[in-house]
């Protein structure tokens, strides 16, 4: 962990890692009429042997059975010291856009998206983000962090020279940093809702924890401008976690607060995903999925403000591992 970037999410946090570590970041693009989505995920792969060492760019879209990967050494990736711009070979990296150059064995992806009215996750100075205090642990696998819930797109990306415009569009950026992704979690995200300003992410996973572990959550509603945050340190708690072949029921409730989730599982995309470092596991994501919602909120001022209920329409959606271990694990240290 990096005491210079702690409160500047974004940035490169791997500054000095040589090994056991790896670091990505997670741009989601809709256009503007939702017949299109684009993930595009680049990151650097620190293994136990350094001779593996490598940057990426990945590129995901719906239907798609596998991502492109472009594999670069990771002398190629170049990052800034204390704010969230890097650079991997001809590739371009920020927060407010990206620009691709991408090409080899799966194929070329050119062009360039901007981004404008990002809506992070608050960084506070006890709370640096969306891992709250948690940013302090040093000891930790796995950091998280939401760069925006929801952002205004313009630009192109052509994929074997077919164009995708998503001027108008809508997007998501997060990343995730440390050694090891959790053995298990479940993971969702929408911006797609009738009402709005409405956006939704969602994160449980199995969390090492002194030689133990225990479920840790992270819930993000906005709407209206105000951020609502249902975490494990902020004392909220999991009151349904259900799975079956189809669908995902979630509800969590803290601070007059009261979130309830079914997510209904679609087919994804297998993606790559770190193991001490090193891009060996796999995760399936979907770009497709629909998110059913419910919030209520005591503290509203008006009976608009105090209910809520709608559909996320193009969400993300992963689930990964045993998730009856993150049942058994909902209590915190």
């Amino acid at each position: 962990m990096s005491f210079r970037t702690l409160w500047t999410p974004g940035a490169y946090h791997g500054s000095g890692k040589r090994r056991n570590y790896f670091e990505g970041w997670f741009y989601k693009s809709v256009t503007a009429d939702e017949s299109r989505a684009l993930a595009v995920i680049p990151g650097i792969s620190l293994p136990l042997d350094p001779a593996a060492a490598h940057a990426f760019v990945m590129v995901a879209e719906p239907g798609a059975d596998k991502p492109r990967i472009f594999r670069y050494p990771a002398s190629a990736f170049r990052a800034a010291a204390n704010r969230f711009e890097f650079e991997i070979g001809p590739n371009r990296f920020a927060a407010d856009g990206f620009e691709l150059d991408c090409s080899g064995n799966g194929g070329a992806v050119r062009g360039r998206l901007s981004f404008s009215g990002l809506h992070p996750w608050p960084v506070r100075l006890l709370s640096p983000g969306a891992m709250g205090w948690y940013a302090f642990v040093p000891t930790m696998e796995c950091f998280h962090a939401v760069l925006s819930f929801d952002h205004r797109i313009s630009g192109t990306i052509a994929v074997d020279g077919a164009e995708r415009d998503f001027s108008s569009g809508r997007g998501y950026i997060e990343k995730d940093w440390g050694v090891s992704m959790p053995a298990a979690w479940i993971w969702l995200q929408s911006n797609h809702f009738d009402e709005d300003g409405v956006s939704l992410f969602g994160s449980i996973a199995k969390i090492p924890w002194r030689k133990r572990s225990f479920t840790g959550y992270l819930f993000g509603f906005r709407r209206r401008g105000r951020i609502h945050r249902l975490t494990t340190y902020t004392g909220a708690r999991i009151t349904d976690l259900r799975l079956d072949a189809e669908r995902i029921r979630i509800a969590v409730e803290g601070r007059g607060r009261r979130l309830e989730i079914e997510a209904l599982r679609t087919g994804g995309t297998e993606l790559p995903a770190p193991s001490f470092g090193d891009m060996t596991s796999k995760v399936r994501e979907s770009l497709r999925a629909r998110l059913d919602v419910r919030f209520a909120w005591s503290g509203g001022s008006t009976p608009e403000d105090r209910e809520f209920a709608g559909s996320g329409r193009s969400a993300g959606l992963e689930f990964v591992g045993d998730i009856s271990e993150l049942v058994k694990g909902l209590k915190p240290p």
